[in-house]
């Protein structure tokens, strides 16, 4: 059998499972509830607070699927594996015509189909709704912007949840450690960064290069720098970014950066789930 109909019969019954699990309908609603509270809320309070609806909602949006979007996909991930491996599925599979790489190659695909798609219909049908229900003008620059480094950042953490589930066997373990990257992601990074300059004088190149480090804080900066070229928020570190760095810059680095480490994650993954035991 081909490494292409493997792929697709795996893709086959790995859609089923989740259509089975709901995983797919969570997603939707997950997103949908996002977007109806920050489009009926933003939108309809923003004549009255004075900032433009459309661009502050799609903004506050984006960076709450921030802290949101590497916890779903570490969910989706960070057990299936090791799952297979415990209930007996993948040995056997493992015993038809099924090589180890196109299991794994269908199940990444089809997991990250499930996680980006609702992102993609969500984010456009928000902004299509707030056009038509609110007459608001759509920053289409800006939804692009965040659809691209949303999906970069998703794609990442897939392939972190793959790893986790490839090298860790117990699933009790494997859910901790995919809750403790998240954490380390999206809060505790930014304590221990703040520490750090509030113990000693960084230049602003290195708190740069300490932030970016983080794929979620360099998802972030790509963000707000779509919102505010000049990022005079950040102080001296935003007017290093913004005259040396750039919004182009920091956007390509808010996606390239991303996939970087989702694709090294994956590459590693693959490796130690071709090497290991299915058993």
């Amino acid at each position: 059998m081909s490494l292409r109909r493997q792929v697709a019969v795996v893709a086959r019954l790995d859609v089923a499972e989740v259509l089975r699990s709901r995983w797919l309908l969570f997603c939707l609603c997950v997103h949908a509830l996002l977007a109806g509270m920050f489009v009926l809320v933003g939108l309809r309070e923003s004549g009255v607070i004075g900032f433009t609806g459309m661009g502050r909602a799609l903004m506050s949006w984006s960076h709450a699927l921030l802290f949101l979007l590497p916890l779903l996909a570490l969910s989706a991930t960070g057990q299936v594996v090791n799952s297979a491996r415990d209930d007996g599925s993948l040995e056997l599979l493992a015993s038809n015509p099924v090589g180890r790489t196109g299991w794994f190659l269908g199940v990444s695909l089809v997991r990250s189909l499930v996680l980006c798609l609702p992102l993609l219909v969500a984010m456009p049908a928000m902004a299509l709704f707030g056009t038509l229900a609110f007459g608001q003008e759509v920053p289409w620059g800006f939804l692009l912007r965040g659809m691209a480094v949303s999906t970069a950042l998703l794609l990442c953490f897939v392939a972190i949840g793959l790893l986790v589930s490839t090298t860790v066997r117990n699933q009790a373990k494997a859910l901790m450690l995919a809750i403790l990257i998240w954490a380390a992601g999206v809060a505790l990074i930014d304590f221990a960064l703040v520490g750090v300059m509030l113990q000693w004088e960084l230049p602003p190149q290195a708190v740069f290069a300490l932030a970016a480090i983080n794929p979620v804080q360099c998802c972030r900066l790509a963000l707000l720098s779509g919102a505010q070229p000049e990022l005079s928020t950040f102080g001296p570190v935003g007017f290093y970014l913004a005259n040396k760095v750039g919004a182009a810059g920091l956007f390509w680095a808010g996606i390239g950066w991303p996939l970087l480490l989702g694709l090294t994650a994956w590459v590693w993954s693959l490796g130690s789930f071709r090497r290991r035991d299915l058993v």
